[in-house]
């Protein structure tokens, strides 16, 4: 059988073809990635990252940890006019873990360089001090939630394995967390954090950013892959891989956590305001489609179900979905 020579055009087009599945093949990157990253973390030996962030930053009082603000006009994807952007966090005060961010895009994946330059430090002097490439706290995401022309912030994740976000008119309430680790066990709590995040760089006119972070502790670690859909009502899908150094008594999938100072039935008058907390109640809608509602403190100081498919809040104590 003799085999005809491609015309010149198709001949191309295969070509063509051909290097733009290699460019996406050698930049793909995805929660498997991540997955075989935190694999092969759970096979060595823990790092604590604390003590990159001089001690110095870390006896700043809360009003100048405050006084130090991001410059938006900075923001990650600004110059492109794109749908999304990310803002970064300072550490320092009670951030004393710096997070690796990159961000994920046709050319591969790049690194967001920290710099004290994409800050402004307001009445603090030690701008100078900080080092260069010290790392990020943490960081946010804005999206045009009430109109077109302003950027509302949608998501924050600072702190640990934390995170909380906002809908259409909402306010923030209670956090959600990566992952519970012997919550409430007389051995003590502990708190895994995310080491390490990955941003896709939206499309123009997108409506859903997809992230993924590596999570790490003395006894486990994970995959995440976050897609946000900001709206009236902001939906984030969340898929986790999790691979374990060593057995652990409880675990706590979607851990829910939020503030409790006082509520209503708090007679003893020590403050003018009636209540000081986050949440209200916690509402579920399990997988048979019952809606369960839980009022009251007594009820919401630990709350075990299965099979949940929707958790929504108005106000806190620490709540705990295992």
């Amino acid at each position: 059988m003799s085999l005809r020579p491609l015309p010149l055009r198709a001949a191309r087009l295969s070509l063509i073809a051909c290097v733009l599945l290699r460019a996406v093949s050698a930049h793909a990157f995805g929660l498997e990635q991540v997955a075989e990253k935190a694999r092969a973390l759970a096979g060595t030996a823990f790092r604590d990252p604390r003590g990159e962030v001089p001690s110095w930053l870390l006896e700043i009082g809360y009003d100048q940890w405050r006084d130090i603000r991001f410059r938006t006009d900075r923001a990650l994807w600004r110059d492109a006019k794109l749908p999304f952007e990310a803002q970064f966090f300072h550490p320092g005060l009670y951030y004393d873990r710096v997070v690796r961010v990159n961000e994920i895009d046709a050319k591969g994946v790049h690194e967001v360089a920290f710099s004290p330059d994409l800050f402004d430090y307001g009445r603090n002097e030690f701008a100078s001090r900080v080092p260069q490439g010290l790392g990020f706290a943490g960081f946010r995401l804005h999206y045009p939630l009430k109109s077109r022309d302003y950027k509302d912030e949608v998501i924050v994740f600072l702190g640990a394995s934390y995170f909380r976000a906002l809908g259409k008119d909402h306010v923030y309430g209670l956090s959600a967390r990566g992952l519970g680790i012997d919550t409430a066990l007389p051995s003590g709590e502990e708190f895994p954090f995310f080491r390490e995040f990955w941003l896709e760089r939206p499309r123009p006119g997108a409506r859903e950013l997809v992230a993924y972070a590596l999570l790490d502790s003395p006894t486990v670690t994970g995959a995440y892959r976050f897609a946000l859909r900001p709206g009236v009502q902001t939906v984030m899908d969340v898929e986790a891989r999790v691979f374990f150094r060593r057995a652990v008594a409880k675990v706590g999938l979607a851990p829910l956590t939020s503030m409790f100072f006082f509520g209503e039935g708090d007679t003893s008058g020590a403050d003018y305001r009636p209540e000081v907390h986050d949440s209200d109640g916690l509402l579920v809608a399990d997988r048979s489609g019952e809606w369960i509602c839980r009022d009251g403190w007594r009820d919401l100081s630990l709350y075990t179900c299965e099979g949940v498919a929707l958790i929504t809040t108005r106000c806190t104590r620490k709540l705990l979905v295992l």
